[in-house]
């Protein structure tokens, strides 16, 4: 058995051949990784950002942990906002997952 997979590993490949199909292998398996996985992941991200960047006091946003309320005020790195008529929460802006309107 061993000295049959001596004999097929020998006869079917060349020897400069082998080298480039796997660097050929190698680039495409990155170039379906880049374009599945990393390019939709930097959009979202970008996305995510701008708005984040845009909120302003008023908008009704939902946050990452599904709470649905309206933008009272707006800091550096955290957002207020506003969930029941008086009962306010402070939270950080990355948060955010959406904004659904203004009030």
């Amino acid at each position: 058995m061993v000295s049959e997979a001596f004999a097929m590993a020998g006869s079917g490949s060349q020897g400069g051949q082998q080298g480039y199909e796997g660097l050929i292998m190698l680039v495409l398996m990155f170039a379906i990784f880049y374009f599945l996985l990393i390019r939709p992941q930097q959009k979202r991200a970008k996305q995510h950002r701008e708005l984040v960047s845009a909120l302003k006091a008023g908008d009704q946003v939902v946050t990452a942990g599904g709470i649905y309320g309206k933008v009272a005020a707006v800091e550096d790195s955290t957002v207020t906002i506003e969930v029941a008529t008086g009962v306010k929460i402070k939270l950080n802006r990355v948060s955010i997952t959406e904004v659904k309107g203004d009030a």
